[in-house]
């Protein structure tokens, strides 16, 4: 099959719908966090998904390979596909988003970040589907106004990159909107790592690349800091484990769905984070105990192109997830590394 055809192939081919579940759409479904959200979609009993991204990158490949799903929809088909097809989705879960911090183009950001994120909410709005979507750390810029999840903040908030600006203009668009899903929550991930992140390249966590910079080298390298009160390799940030990620996504999607569920839920943006800010010092460390290693650290100048947009600290105020009713532990920053390591990266497995 020619990959660059693949979403029309199947639209054509497929029995659409044969469970008696309504689908689940799950957009950005070959990238790492959707690709993710896919498998544990599938391990606890949902395969009737319409998985939408851009499956002709071909790097993206492993992460969709082998999952189960009723149909595929190349990203820019899907509002076609809809109306063709016409389904009865039962939420969509919106992962999809150009999340390059390196790329200033804003124009490039605002056309998926925003403009394709309207059309979904707007979708969802019209067929009363509820909706849960990515949003990002990456909107509080340099913390001047805090990491709280707060409505009244989004409005004076200033990104450090048009990736968080295109993410907080989202944001500020559907806090305005009165045309709502029936339930939807807009996730603030924080520093997201684990496994089905390899094609991000420059983009993967300091996880992925001080594993194969130990494997190449036997060191790794880290930004030395250029701020004063940071000490080199001492820069800060919230680190949340992929796995933890999931489980809060899939508890908002039951109380979305699964009327023996419901909560007092009330929709809105929400952070998603551990709440606990941990040095790079410490997840390189971690990085080299996960390969029974002892650590060797060497420090490099930042690149001058993301040096003045550079996030020092960022750590989420969990309390308003927990508050409506999130109760389960979050995975260390040692726990969540060394799972990574010895059971993906070491072995080569996708999740």
């Amino acid at each position: 099959m020619n990959i660059d055809n693949i979403g029309d192939q199947v639209e054509t081919l497929s029995p659409i719908f044969s469970l008696n579940d309504k689908p689940i759409i799950v957009t950005g479904a070959a990238g790492f966090i959707g690709s993710c959200m896919v498998q544990f979609l599938n391990d606890n009993g949902h395969e009737n998904l319409i998985l939408v991204d851009d499956f002709g990158v071909e790097e993206k490949r492993k992460n969709w390979e082998g999952k189960r799903y009723e149909a595929i929809v190349e990203r820019y088909n899907l509002f076609d596909w809809l109306a063709a097809n016409q389904p009865k989705v039962q939420c969509v879960i919106h992962l999809g988003a150009r999340t390059d911090t390196t790329e200033f183009d804003y124009a490039i950001h605002q056309e998926l970040n925003v403009y394709y994120s309207m059309d979904i909410w707007i979708y969802c709005a019209e067929k009363k589907i509820p909706l849960i979507y990515a949003s990002s750390a990456a909107t509080y810029g340099d913390g001047e106004f805090g990491y709280d999840d707060d409505h009244e903040i989004v409005e004076k908030l200033q990104p450090l990159n048009p990736y968080g600006v295109s993410k907080n203009e989202f944001d500020k668009w559907a806090l305005e909107q009165q045309k709502q899903p029936p339930g939807w929550a807009g996730l603030k991930f924080f520093n997201v790592y684990g496994p089905n992140e390899a094609h991000k390249k420059r983009m993967a966590s300091v996880i992925f690349h001080s594993f194969n910079q130990v494997k190449e080298n036997g060191f790794v390298k880290l930004f030395k800091s250029h701020k004063d009160g940071y000490a080199d390799g001492q820069q800060l940030r919230d680190f949340v484990y992929v796995k933890d990620v999931l489980k809060v996504i899939f508890w908002m999607f039951q109380i979305f769905t699964e009327e023996k569920t419901k909560l007092e839920f009330t929709s809105g943006l929400y952070n998603l984070g551990t709440g606990k800010a941990r040095s790079f010092q410490d997840l390189v460390k971690a990085t080299f105990a996960g390969l029974d290693k002892k650590p060797s650290i060497k420090f490099i100048d930042m690149p001058e192109d993301i040096r003045d947009k550079y996030q020092y600290f960022t750590e989420a105020n969990m309390h308003k997830l927990q508050s409506a009713g999130y109760q389960n532990e979050f995975y260390s920053l040692e726990e969540g590394v060394e799972d990574y390591v010895r059971n993906y990266l070491a072995k080569g497995e996708m999740y």
